[in-house]
C-alpha cells in the first residue's frame, strides 16, 4: 500500500504518482493499492479517484461528528459515481494533524472515538474503513524519536470499534507506538496501520548519510539511494512486526 497525502500529490502531482504506480504494477505483476491519503476537499479527492487512486482517505475529523457524517456521505456518493470500485475511508476523533516531529512535553489528553460513534458515522456515510482515534496520535516527539517514549494504544476500544462497525478498521499515526501495542492493535481489528512519520525520519536520516560520506556529490540519484535503503529498513521492520514476513 502507497499513500500520498494532499500536499504530497501537489508536490509530484496526482496523474504522475499513479501513472508511477501503474507502471510498477506491470513491471512486476505484484498488487500495489494506492491511496489518497488525508484528504480534505472534494475537488482534491475526485481529481485522486480521476486520476486512478484506488482508494481516499475523506478526512473532515474536524468538524463535529453530525458535519463530518453528513459531508462524507456527500463525497461517498460522489467518489463512486466516478469509479463504483474506489475504496473510501473516514475519520473520526481527535487524531492531531501532521506527521512531524515535535517538542518533548506531556501528551495532551485526547478523547477516544465511541463504539456508538463509529457505528453512526459507518451506518450514515457508508464508507468501508474507518480511522477512529484509539489513543494514537499523528507525528511524533522528540522523546519518541530517541526511544525514550512510546504511543499506547487502547486495545479493548479497539475491540469494542470493530465489533460496532464490522469493516476495516485504519490507524492513522502509528509512528512512535510500542510494538507490542501495534501487534496486539492488529489482534483487536486494526487492519491497516500508517507509519509516515517513521518513513520521514528514516528519509532524511538516509539522505544525511548520504550527504556526508559525498560532500562534494552533486548528483541526486548518487546521494538519494541511502535514504531508499533507510526507508526500506523500516518498511521491512515494521511488515515483519505486522506479520507479512514474505
Amino acid at each position: 500500500m502507497v499513500g500520498a497525502s494532499e500536499g504530497e500529490r501537489e508536490f509530484a502531482g496526482t496523474r504522475l504518482l499513479a501513472a508511477a504506480v501503474r507502471s510498477l504494477r506491470e513491471e512486476f505483476d505484484f498488487p500495489i493499492f494506492l491511496n489518497a491519503d488525508h484528504t480534505h476537499s472534494l475537488a482534491s479527492a475526485l481529481e485522486a479517484v480521476k486520476a486512478g487512486f484506488d482508494s481516499v482517505v475523506f478526512d473532515l475529523s474536524t468538524l463535529p461528528l453530525n458535519e463530518n457524517a453528513h459531508s462524507t456521505k456527500q463525497a461517498v456518493e460522489a467518489h463512486k459515481s466516478v469509479n463504483p470500485e474506489v475504496v473510501i475511508e473516514g475519520e473520526i476523533g481527535d487524531i492531531g494533524s501532521g506527521s512531524e516531529i515535535y517538542a518533548d512535553g506531556p501528551s495532551p489528553d485526547r478523547a477516544l472515538t465511541t463504539p456508538e460513534e463509529a457505528r453512526q458515522f459507518v451506518t450514515e456515510t457508508k464508507v468501508e474503513v474507518l480511522a477512529p482515534a484509539v489513543g494514537n496520535s499523528h507525528g511524533m516527539r522528540k522523546s519518541m524519536v530517541t526511544g525514550k517514549e512510546r504511543k499506547h494504544l487502547a486495545i479493548e476500544r479497539i475491540r469494542e470499534i470493530k465489533c460496532a462497525t464490522g469493516i476495516p478498521l485504519t490507524l492513522h499515526g502509528g509512528s512512535g507506538t510500542a510494538d507490542e501495542d501495534l501487534k496486539r492493535a492488529i489482534r483487536a481489528g486494526v487492519d491497516i496501520v500508517h507509519i509516515n512519520t517513521e518513513l520521514r525520519l528514516a528519509w532524511k536520516k538516509g539522505l544525511e548519510a548520504g550527504l556526508a560520506r559525498r560532500e562534494d556529490e552533486v548528483v541526486p540519484y548518487k546521494i538519494l539511494p541511502s535514504a531508499v535503503a533507510a526507508i526500506h529498513d523500516v518498511v521491512s521492520a515494521r511488515l515483519r512486526l505486522f506479520g507479512g514476513q514474505n
